[in-house]
Order: structure tokens, then C-alpha cells, then sequence
């Protein structure tokens, strides 16, 4: 990383089972240098595989400084012949979306670089507005774009959960890249759609701002997913760029226990089958960039 732009990643992660699933079939990332959230589909019997399987296959990214799009195309290759190896029940097949930021670099200035396959979704806070970065791949992301669907309407679609890339389907899918300038006071948000089916853009936004420090933005999104229904694993990210320098402390990890509500009937995540191409739970911390060291974390419930 570039000497003329010292800056620190903060973080906080919080996950949860959510309030009507048995198990928690997500999983994370959290490191200095790259933040993840996968959701596996396919069932207690799939889906937890997947998510952990993706996110192992990633973590070798958190060994670097400085991480290309090279380095997170060949580690998603490899999370997808993993996943795609995993024996599932018959036509419950195993697979995973795969949201996240690195940190990167454009000629030797820092750059966040965004990854994505599924309906996951990684955000960018802009002056207290929430600005989704990421792309969904699903049946009703289709249907907006091509105008046949309001975003309003795409959210109580019955086939909202149809994925059309996923690691792990038939055909290996090509993931979404988008670089972003990085400064110090970006906030992004990294998150499972667990998050996103109980929450709007402008709440999540609201929660953001108010609460300054990463993993109190982090327990804070995930106690009101769980508050508004909580029907789905809920798994949030919150990272911040700050200024390097020698006070920079890390946040503390906190717990969630809020005890599940009641809730509406299951609801998952699945892969399209029509065959198209497809093409410990709490962790925070500070880097420089500077630095060499590493952590990760991956899935489960606080």
C-alpha cells in the first residue's frame, strides 16, 4: 500500500441463526485486508458446508497487504470446485453466494475492490445515505432491469430467494467486480440477505449513522433484523477506513443474545434450476496497513 496514504481498517462482524432456522448457514471473513459474508443454500445438510468450504478458500486472502482482483478471481475458483464437490441430497444441490470487499490498490493508491456472486450485498455509506454497490444476482434483479418489476415489488416477489449465480452451481460462475476509491471515513457494509428481507435501505442507513464505533453498527443492524422478524441467518459486516496512527485502538466484540420472536414461515435462499449458467461468530479489529499480521473469522451465531 501506497506510504503517502496511511489508513486503518476498522471492524465489527456480528452473526446470527435468526429467529425461526435451527442452524446458522452462514459464514465470514473478517481480516485486515478482506471482509466476506457467504449464505449457503441447500439445507442443514448443504448449506452450512458451503458457506464454511467458500470462506476457507478465501482466507489466504487475508495473508496479504495489498490483495488484486487476480488473487480473489483464482481464490473464488477455488472456493467454487470446493463447494461443487460437496455430496448433497438429491435435488437440494449445495451452493453459496459470496459478498465482499479486499483492500487493493489502483497505480499505488489505496482502492477498495468489491467482489460478488449471489444476492449477498456489499454497501457503501455516502453522507448518510446507503449506496448499494453490489449487484444481485437473482430472477427478480432481472425483472427490474428489464423493467417488468419495481424495486418495492422485487422485495415481496414470491421468487425473491431465486439466485441465478452461486459458487458451486453447474457452470462456474463469473463474480462482479467494482474498485472504489479508499478514504479515510468510508464506511462499507458487507451483509447476508438475512439483513436486508427484514430491513430497508433507509433504516440501515439510519443505524449506521448513529452509531459511531463498527461492531456497535454491527449488533445494532442484526438486533433489528432479529426485532423485525428475523426470518433468515442474518450475518452483518461493518468496516470502516480511519486515520493510521498510534492511538488507533481495536473495537471490542460483543455478544448477540437476543432471544429469537416469533416468525413467519421459513423462507431460504435457492438456486435457479432451470440449468442457466451461474455464471466463534463475533469478530473486530484495527490494521494498518503497514502492517503484516492477519486474522479471520467465519460464520455461526453469537
Amino acid at each position: 500500500m501506497s506510504e503517502s496514504a496511511p489508513v486503518s481498517v476498522r471492524w465489527g462482524a456480528s452473526s446470527h441463526r435468526g429467529a425461526r432456522r435451527k442452524l446458522n448457514e452462514d459464514s465470514y471473513l473478517a481480516s485486515p485486508s478482506a471482509f466476506f459474508v457467504a449464505d449457503g443454500m441447500g439445507g442443514h445438510e448443504a448449506g452450512e458446508v458451503a458457506s464454511a468450504m467458500a470462506i476457507d478458500a478465501l482466507r489466504p486472502l487475508s495473508w496479504l497487504n495489498v490483495v488484486t482482483a487476480q488473487d480473489v478471481r483464482d481464490r473464488l475458483h477455488v472456493a467454487h470446485d470446493d463447494v461443487s464437490g460437496i455430496a448433497a441430497p438429491e435435488g437440494r444441490g449445495a451452493g453459496t453466494t459470496l459478498t465482499g470487499v479486499v483492500v487493493s490498490e489502483q497505480d499505488g493508491l489505496p482502492y477498495w475492490l468489491v467482489a460478488n456472486v449471489g444476492d449477498s450485498r456489499t454497501y457503501h455509506l455516502v453522507d448518510g445515505r446507503l449506496e448499494q454497490i453490489s449487484v444481485d444476482h437473482s430472477e427478480v434483479q432481472e425483472l427490474v432491469d428489464a423493467g417488468a418489476l419495481t424495486p418495492a415489488q422485487a422485495a415481496h416477489h414470491p421468487r425473491r430467494h431465486v439466485v441465478t449465480r452461486a459458487l458451486g452451481a453447474a457452470a462456474r460462475p463469473d463474480a462482479d467486480y467494482w474498485y472504489l476509491p479508499l478514504s479515510t471515513g468510508d464506511r462499507l457494509l458487507v451483509c447476508s440477505d438475512g439483513l436486508t428481507t427484514e430491513l430497508d435501505d433507509d433504516r440501515i442507513a439510519a443505524l449506521l449513522v448513529a452509531h459511531t464505533e463498527p461492531q456497535g453498527a454491527a449488533d445494532a443492524l442484526v438486533q433489528a433484523a432479529l426485532a423485525a422478524g428475523g426470518r433468515d441467518n442474518i450475518t452483518v459486516l461493518v468496516v470502516d477506513a480511519v486515520d493510521a496512527g498510534p492511538d488507533a485502538e481495536s473495537t471490542a466484540p460483543r455478544a448477540t443474545h437476543a432471544p429469537p420472536p416469533p416468525t413467519p414461515a421459513d423462507e431460504n435462499t435457492r438456486p435457479r434450476q432451470d440449468g442457466a449458467p451461474a455464471d466463534p461468530p463475533l469478530r473486530a479489529g484495527t490494521y494498518e496497513e503497514t502492517a503484516a499480521a492477519a486474522a479471520a473469522t467465519t460464520g455461526g451465531e453469537g
